[in-house]
């Protein structure tokens, strides 16, 4: 499984660069048992738990991923990172997706080094791609005071924007031999603790969840023409959105008791300033869906995998990731 994304699955890609992202301290990985590694939760992300349902050995962060560990995939995800280049500039150091595909294919050549171009073309179309992008488009660019992007786009023109960048984006990767690739929607960004303590009622803000609307109706769209224009590439949508809409709807039915504060975190619902080093997080974390301003904690992420693992159309679309996983594409 080759991974791309932003700090919901980043495992540590930004320890070794001049970042503000980092999660490479205590209490992140409070529940790992590698301790902190870079995971910005307590335990696993949502592809640690999608790398155990599929049999596979967790996936190192191409930060550290070398010969032989890389055979069973890299996990390129950076946190702040975006679709947009410029996304993310505030945190520093980062890296956004055109260099996570660039990384790829030094990863490529690597295993291609020890196995020959026949038989990586082949393995390549068997493996699982996972992509998770946008978030940070959103949160660290388009809403964000010193970006003019506001100025510029209207949500609809902006949500194209990305969508014409990432259709590209996603062209490469088929390119370079992605045939199994799965799209994860924009979550339910107007009710994360970050969002909420700007409320002075700490309600979530339906603008920002009405603002990620247009990006998510687009990948759906995408994933659909993506898959009527690549020959022997399959592409899905899990719908993370719609996801959280459920657990947030109706929480004990998922086990959660505190759905409107992190579990880590500083100021009004603890989403003012973010997990800050030794700081002691809450002790009922299974109870809890953030985990600090930004991120679930690691019993939503698992929840979150199983669901696009096996579940309905409601949650993955046109088919679940266990369902892509046993399909058998023929290699172009």
């Amino acid at each position: 499984m080759f991974v791309f994304g932003d700090s919901l699955i980043d495992n540590g890609n930004n320890n070794d660069i001049p970042s503000f992202a980092k999660a490479n301290y205590y209490p992140y990985g409070i529940d790992f048992s590698g301790g902190p590694t870079g995971r910005f939760s307590n335990g696993y992300t949502t592809v640690d738990e999608i790398a155990d349902l599929l049999g596979l050995p967790l996936i190192p962060a191409f930060s550290e991923a070398s010969g032989e560990q890389a055979l069973h995939g890299v996990n390129y995800a950076s946190a702040a990172a975006g679709i947009l280049d410029a996304t993310g500039r505030n945190f520093v150091g980062r890296t956004p997706f055109n260099q996570q595909i660039q990384n790829f294919e030094m990863t490529l050549d690597q295993i291609t080094d020890r196995l020959g171009a026949a038989d990586v073309s082949d393995s390549i179309t068997k493996c699982i791609f996972f992509v998770g992008m946008g978030s940070n488009d959103y949160l660290n660019n388009y809403l964000m005071p010193n970006y003019q992007t506001r100025n510029q786009y209207n949500t609809q023109q902006f949500a194209n924007l990305l969508i014409q960048q990432y259709t590209k984006q996603l062209t490469n990767l088929y390119n370079l031999g992605a045939r199994k690739v799965i799209i994860s929607s924009v979550g339910l960004l107007g009710c994360i603790p970050s969002i909420l303590a700007q409320d002075a009622n700490g309600q979530c803000s339906d603008a920002v969840n009405r603002l990620v609307l247009p990006f998510n109706n687009n990948i759906r769209s995408m994933v659909n023409s993506l898959n009527a224009n690549l020959p022997g590439a399959k592409f899905i949508y899990i719908d993370i959105y719609n996801m959280f809409r459920q657990i947030l709807g109706n929480p004990r039915s998922f086990g959660f008791s505190v759905v409107d504060r992190g579990c880590c975190g500083i100021g009004r619902n603890s989403g003012q300033i973010t997990c800050l080093p030794f700081q002691t997080p809450c002790a009922n974390r299974n109870e809890y869906v953030f985990w600090d301003a930004f991120h679930p904690t690691a019993a939503v992420n698992i929840i979150v995998a199983k669901m696009a693992f096996s579940g309905n159309n409601q949650a993955a679309y046109p088919m679940n990731i266990q369902q892509l996983a046993n399909l058998d594409l023929q290699s172009n």
